[in-house]
């Protein structure tokens, strides 16, 4: 069996991607493929959270378009019986219309092929993220929160890559969104506690259920807060932030997305410093507009806060095993400090 492909293969459906790599014919016909592709993505209790049915068709219909296409003796290979019964289910199911769907959140699985047989996924032969997402839509609000982004998913493969960044530090993110880089923390990276921070108040109140899709919701690891970039981070109620905790590393992705914004997040990011000095920041920003980058490494620097670019390159499209994201959309990261 190919086991990297069907595995790659079996990662792409789970983050709903459009278009797949199916495994060759050859693999394809083979009954202890078919039976893996069954037990892994269509059986009845394969995913607590599968993808919509509406897509989950989409995929079998042409899957088993290419087993049936890759056969030229009948004797010897067939369709699998699993397989043909799931179809026929969903062909029998009636389906929401295009006008409804776009409307509808999605459970999108993100695979974490960098900690696969790591002894921090050792629990979990398939480690993996998985979010109730509206991929296709952005509130009326502008919020992008509502989705996964590049910048969120290549600075949680730098995190996979360099996981003593997390392991037993105490972490905030700015500007969480769904919550993504949060709970890989949380889920996989083993910090001492996560804060999962957004000045959205629709983001805040959605925080929660991706957590409990992940089965941390009785987690002491992680946690949610309101938290607007530019506003005093103590209260006049508050004697001290966040009840005194410290702070050791923060995170934040596609942060740096408008030029207005830029200064309030530095403000936030410099009040952060001024409650703890040796903080270290991480920004990913997916390069779309490298003007509004290149403006927040200037405040940054303005504010007398130490800038290092990392060398961390998107990885090619083909070469990508979980999680898939555009390769043709560069990624910066940073490394701020203050001081040392």
């Amino acid at each position: 069996m190919d086991k990297v492909g069907v595995n790659r293969f079996c990662s792409q459906y789970l983050q709903l991607e459009r278009d797949l790599d199916f495994p060759s014919g050859q693999v394809l016909r083979e009954a202890l493929v078919q039976d893996a592709l069954h037990r892994r993505l269509f059986a009845d209790d394969a995913l607590a959270h599968p993808p919509p049915a509406k897509y989950q068709l989409r995929v079998l219909k042409e899957l088993v378009s290419r087993i049936e296409a890759s056969i030229d003796d009948w004797d010897e290979h067939e369709v699998s019986d699993d397989l043909m019964t799931h179809l026929a289910e969903l062909l029998a199911s009636p389906l929401p219309e295009d006008i409804i769907a776009v409307q509808q959140k999605e459970y999108v699985t993100y695979s974490q092929t960098l900690l696969s047989g790591d002894s921090t996924a050792a629990a979990d032969p398939y480690p993996h993220v998985t979010l109730l997402e509206s991929r296709r839509l952005i509130s009326a609000g502008g919020t992008t929160g509502l989705r996964t982004w590049e910048a969120g998913l290549h600075l949680g493969q730098y995190l996979c890559a360099n996981p003593s960044l997390v392991q037993n530090k105490r972490v905030l993110e700015l500007g969480a969104g769904t919550g993504y880089v949060s709970i890989l923390c949380a889920k996989h990276l083993a910090p001492s506690h996560v804060i999962a921070s957004d000045g959205s108040d629709d983001v805040v109140a959605n925080l929660p259920e991706n957590f409990y899709v992940n089965g941390l919701q009785d987690s002491r690891a992680i946690s949610v807060m309101d938290l607007k970039w530019g506003q005093a981070l103590v209260g006049t109620e508050e004697a001290e932030w966040n009840g005194g905790q410290p702070l050791d590393l923060v995170l934040g992705a596609d942060v740096t997305y408008d030029d207005r914004i830029v200064p309030p997040l530095v403000g936030t990011i410099d009040d952060l410093f001024d409650m703890f000095p040796r903080v270290l920041v991480i920004i990913s920003a997916a390069e779309r507009n490298r003007r509004t980058f290149d403006i927040f490494i200037d405040v940054c620097r303005k504010r007398g806060l130490n800038i290092q670019e990392v060398d961390f390159d998107v990885a090619p499209r083909d070469k990508q095993t979980g999680p898939f994201y555009d390769d043709q959309v560069p990624i910066r990261i940073c490394r701020i400090t203050r001081g040392h």
